[in-house]
């Protein structure tokens, strides 16, 4: 299970996420691990795999608030709340995206959607509990692949809001 530290690459030419943090300058650390293609969640699975606890490691979902594409990240211990994540991003509704919808706008596969690097910048709320923690952990773009970096970070590469929109 390899460790990359510093914003280095993975394999030599890494992922859409690991090349925007590197561009960005951030510090970050890769994490490795076999992915199980029958887990039900691939954030809890991932973090299983890395024996990190379930509130460090952040899934990213989409949705569609008032008819707009907008990522949600939150941590695998919880779900995303709808509500919460409509009014954090100044809308009235929201529903999950279809996944063919989130692949196609995020250039990522489902169970591989990292906040950074997509296709195209999307609206972004990240659940106010990464203000709590040293470092995160999200993926890096593809199943197996996790990049660790400070919250600050995250929030800044990703151009996010930060409110409370998980539940548990």
């Amino acid at each position: 299970m390899g460790k990359q530290a510093g914003g280095g690459k993975a394999g030599g030419k890494g992922t859409p996420a690991t090349v925007a943090a590197t561009r960005a300058g951030i510090a970050f650390t890769l994490h490795s691990y076999e992915p199980d293609p029958a887990a039900e969640s691939y954030g809890e699975a991932a973090a299983d795999a890395l024996g990190v606890p379930h509130d460090r490691i952040f899934k990213t979902l989409l949705a569609e608030v008032d008819g707009r594409l907008t990522v949600g990240v939150v941590p695998v211990s919880g779900t995303l709340d709808l509500k919460a994540l409509a009014a954090a991003a100044g809308g009235k509704k929201a529903a999950m995206a279809q996944p063919r919808d989130a692949e196609r706008a995020t250039g990522y596969v489902v169970g591989g959607i990292s906040p950074l690097g997509q296709r195209r910048r999307l609206p972004t709320v990240i659940d106010a509990s990464v203000s709590a923690l040293a470092t995160v952990y999200v993926s890096a773009g593809r199943r197996g692949l996790q990049i660790e970096l400070v919250p600050a970070d995250l929030v800044a590469l990703t151009g996010a809001a930060v409110a409370p929109i998980a539940r548990e």
